[in-house]
């Protein structure tokens, strides 16, 4: 089991939250789950587009059944509504189906993944132009606050929301979104959003926090970025002085080779970067099935960046990764990428 536990923070609806979650974009093998369980993540985010329910259902069963969890409470698990479902009516359905698949009798938190619609026969993201249909928010938020009060989610939320959308939402809400999840990086801040957010008390999760990297719609601008590179060549120095010192007394003839492999500048990009995340007050959502890299993801509690550091990584020019051009269309709800992220672009 691990050894230090992940902290947590209080979200509006009374639940706690770990602050750094395990993403399912694609399916991982049990094995991977299950070590991610013994690493010490608690917080896992699946959504009924990635087909992950059901094995991260089976992956929970495991765990309980090893002891590497005494009960399901101490798994917080996040689901999301795909846009097929996204309607007053279908909501209740399309989250007993996740239940269902996952094999839960509630899910940890639920969210509206898009603030789009499709027609019901659309499967995926096989969709024209002509299958995205108006988005009714006040509908399907309605359906969501019912799901919470049948305690079938224990939060409810959004994902991918802007200003706009998040007003019109919480004009008519009853029960106020706990997580807006959205893509966030040193590279898209998310800036005036994150501020809205916590003026409503609204939690922000972030996906792509690395800018997608090793995915097919991703970049590598995050983990090549020269001032992430600085910080991280600064960082790799002092940590390596540390080790030396510590090493001086019983490894003197592997001192500079266990410096090399345990010092790693591309570990230190990823650390600097989820620790930026995570200082503002942000909870990012990590993906990796490399075990090295998941440990080391979760390696970023116990030390602060500095001053300096803060400033160099405020002064970076920014850029959205994930502007989801697919669900713009002159015909369909959102005509523009402005109209789609409420002039965020």
């Amino acid at each position: 089991m691990a050894d230090k536990k992940i902290p947590e923070v209080v979200l509006n609806s009374g639940k706690k939250i770990p602050t750094i979650g395990f993403g399912t974009g694609s399916t991982p093998p049990q094995q991977t789950l299950l070590d991610a369980i013994e690493i010490g993540y608690r917080h896992f985010d699946t959504a009924a587009l990635y087909n992950t329910e059901e094995p991260l259902g089976q992956a929970v069963s495991k765990a309980l059944d090893l002891g590497l969890v005494k009960n399901r409470d101490e798994l917080f698990i996040t689901s999301k509504l795909w846009c097929t479902d996204a309607h007053h009516d279908l909501v209740l359905p399309a989250l007993k189906t996740t239940l269902k698949k996952l094999g839960l009798e509630y899910v940890d938190l639920y969210l509206i993944h898009w603030p789009v619609r499709f027609k019901q026969d659309v499967e995926g993201l096989n969709f024209k132009s002509e299958d995205i249909i108006p988005f009714d928010i006040k509908g399907t938020w309605e359906a969501m606050e019912e799901c919470y009060r049948l305690g079938l989610a224990k939060s409810i939320g959004v994902s991918n929301f802007g200003i706009k959308k998040l007003s019109t939402l919480l004009e008519n809400a009853k029960i106020p979104p706990a997580v807006n999840q959205v893509e966030m990086n040193p590279l898209w801040q998310q800036g005036k959003l994150r501020e809205f957010c916590k003026q409503k008390g609204i939690h922000v999760s972030a996906w792509s926090p690395l800018g997608g990297y090793n995915l097919s719609w991703g970049s590598s601008a995050v983990m090549e970025n020269s001032v992430l590179h600085e910080i991280a060549e600064a960082r790799k120095k002092s940590v390596a002085q540390v080790q030396l010192i510590n090493s001086l007394n019983f490894r003197k003839s592997y001192i500079y080779y266990y410096i090399e492999m345990t010092v790693t500048l591309k570990f230190l990009i990823m650390q600097i970067a989820l620790r930026w995340i995570y200082e503002q007050g942000v909870t990012p959502i990590v993906k990796s099935f490399n075990k090295e890299r998941m440990k080391k993801n979760t390696e970023i509690f116990d030390w602060e960046l500095n001053q300096e550091d803060l400033d160099k990584i405020n002064q970076i020019p920014q850029c959205r990764f994930q502007k989801a051009e697919m669900f713009v269309s002159e015909n369909g709800p959102y005509k523009s990428l402005e109209e789609l992220w409420d002039d965020d672009v």
